[in-house]
C-alpha cells in the first residue's frame, strides 16, 4: 500500500494509464458519468491537467502565463502516448526536490506544491472511475487510493459544486462504503 502522497500520485496515475490504454478504437465518442465528456474529452481533460504541472512546479510559471497553451486537443493521434508523456513529466515535476514544499500559483490563489499533488491525485482517482464507466471496465477503484481521494475531498465537498467544475454531492446511503461516499461527495453516483 502506497503511504507517501508521491507513491500514491504514482499509483493514480497508473490506473488512470491502465484505462485509457483499455479504450477500445470505438469507445472514443462514447459518453461518461461526465455528461459533458465523452471518453476523448475526458482523457483529453485529465492529460491537460498534467500538462500544467512542469511548467507551474518546476517553473514557478502562473496561469496568466501559460495561458492557452493545453487548450483544445492536447491528445492527438495516439491519447495513450500523450497520456504516457504527460503523467511521466507530472511526476517527474513533483518528486524534484523541493517541489511539494514550493509555492505554486493556481487560478484559485496560491498552494503548496504538496496540496496541488494531492489535489490532481484524487482528481485522477475520480476520473479513472469515470473513464472506467464510460468503457464499460471494472469501475472498483483501488481502496488505498478511494481512501486517500476521500480524504482529501472531505473537507471541501461542500464548495465543489459552487465551483462549476463538480455536480452537487449526493446523498450517501447508510453504510455506504468508501468508494460509495467518495463518489457521492463528488455528484456521481456509485
Amino acid at each position: 500500500m502506497p503511504d507517501t502522497l508521491l507513491e500514491q500520485h504514482a499509483e493514480a496515475l497508473r490506473f488512470f494509464g491502465d484505462r485509457v490504454r483499455a479504450v477500445g478504437d470505438g469507445q472514443w465518442g462514447a459518453p461518461t458519468p461526465c455528461t459533458e465528456w465523452t471518453v476523448r474529452d475526458l482523457v483529453n481533460h485529465v492529460t491537460g491537467e498534467q500538462l500544467w504541472i512542469p511548467p507551474m512546479v518546476t517553473e514557478g510559471r502562473t496561469v496568466e502565463e501559460i495561458g492557452d497553451a493545453f487548450s483544445g486537443d492536447v491528445i492527438g493521434e495516439d491519447p495513450a502516448a500523450a497520456w504516457e508523456r504527460a503523467s511521466a513529466a507530472a511526476h517527474a515535476a513533483f518528486t524534484a526536490p523541493g517541489a511539494l514544499d514550493r509555492t505554486v500559483r493556481l487560478s484559485y490563489g496560491p498552494a503548496l506544491g504538496r496540496a496541488y499533488c494531492a489535489e490532481l491525485t484524487a482528481d485522477c482517482v475520480v476520473h479513472a472511475w469515470d473513464l472506467s464507466r464510460g468503457i464499460g471496465a471494472d469501475d472498483r477503484l483501488p481502496g488505498d487510493l478511494v481512501e486517500f481521494a476521500l480524504k482529501e475531498v472531505m473537507p471541501y465537498a461542500d464548495g465543489l459544486a459552487a465551483s462549476g467544475m463538480f455536480a452537487a454531492p449526493l446523498d450517501i446511503p447508510a453504510g455506504a462504503n468508501a468508494q460509495t461516499r467518495l463518489l457521492a461527495l463528488v455528484g456521481r453516483k456509485g
